[in-house]
């Protein structure tokens, strides 16, 4: 069973594939100074980016663990989930209110996918 790694430094790999799974590491917003919506989204936008570059894709999710700064960011964060995650190909999913590695982020996410069929 081999185990690839890719965009690996010394604390972690951002991609981590084994046995036709995908794991990617947590991914935070492009930019921290931004609301909940607009973190959420850059936030999805480079787990789109690492997905396809790990060959799977958005509806090849099978989990989904969500960290948000406050349950207040609740609803707004899950609008703009739900636009994103394609119809019918929603991943097992759980959201909790956690601390963030730094003041300014509002949300964070780890994903687990599979592979697309070679």
């Amino acid at each position: 069973m081999t185990i690839e790694r890719l965009q690996t430094g010394a604390r972690m790999s951002r991609i981590v594939k084994h046995n036709g799974t995908v794991y990617l590491c947590g991914q935070v917003c492009a930019d921290a100074e931004q609301n909940i919506k607009e973190q959420t989204q850059t936030m999805l936008d480079k787990v789109e980016v690492l997905l396809n570059e790990a060959g799977s894709s958005k509806e090849h999710m099978l989990s989904a663990t969500i960290y948000v700064k406050s349950m207040d960011y609740f609803a707004d964060m899950n609008a703009v989930w739900d636009a994103w995650v394609p119809e019918g190909y929603a991943p097992a999913r759980a959201c909790v209110e956690a601390k963030m590695a730094r003041d300014a982020l509002l949300v964070e996410i780890s994903v687990v996918a599979a592979l697309k069929a070679q």
